[in-house]
């Protein structure tokens, strides 16, 4: 078994795994996103999971870890939209997606610190909204859960009400893709033992 470090302070990302029957450490990048630019959505995520991949991996005294970074961001008219920072930004967003359908990528890099490889991958989520009231608007975005998070929607906590469908990975649209990770641990020649799987 090796040390399974995720590169990522979302709780959503850590519950996914852990429900999955692994048991990362945590260590959060300190990357900048917003300094971080890319030509499309999908290009973008994958760059900042490399960056907080990284950032991460650098920082570990032990030369013998995977590390896991993952970004999400919530595509929609070719437009990528991040974590909106406020009630007012949340619902100016949610004005936007009421009624639509929206891709949500997540790009994943897992870097290997003992044999210095890294692979990536990104995947998309189409996401479909409900057609929801300004009431109801009002009410999600005022307990402060979309402020956070990319898109400005979870569909495993207080927004999942207004997720009328998901076409592709459920656990993506979470912010990990599993399929994605075992395939990625694959490539660099692991398995989910390594990672512990299953633990109990």
């Amino acid at each position: 078994m090796k040390r399974f470090v995720l590169a990522s302070a979302s709780p959503a990302r850590l519950e996914t795994l852990r429900r999955a029957g692994v048991r990362p450490e945590v260590i959060v990048s300190g990357v900048d996103e917003d300094a971080v630019t890319a030509p499309t959505p999908a290009e973008l995520v994958v760059r900042l999971a490399e960056l907080k991949a990284a950032a991460v991996a650098d920082q570990l005294d032990a030369a013998d870890a995977l590390v896991l970074g993952c970004d999400s961001l919530l595509e929609l008219d070719c437009t990528a939209l991040g974590k909106p920072g406020s009630v007012e930004a949340a619902a100016d967003r949610w004005r936007q997606l009421r009624g639509r359908t929206g891709t949500l990528h997540t790009g994943h890099c897992l870097i290997d610190t003992a044999a210095g490889k890294r692979v990536s991958r990104s995947v998309g989520t189409e996401v479909r909204f409900a057609d929801i009231s300004d009431a109801e608007i009002d009410a999600y975005c005022a307990t402060g859960e979309p402020t956070a998070v990319a898109g400005a929607f979870t569909v495993d906590g207080l927004g999942g009400w207004f997720v009328e469908g998901v076409d592709g990975d459920h656990h993506n649209v979470v912010g990990v893709s599993l399929p994605v990770v075992r395939a990625l641990l694959r490539e660099l020649g692991h398995g989910l033992g390594d990672l512990g799987y299953p633990a109990r």
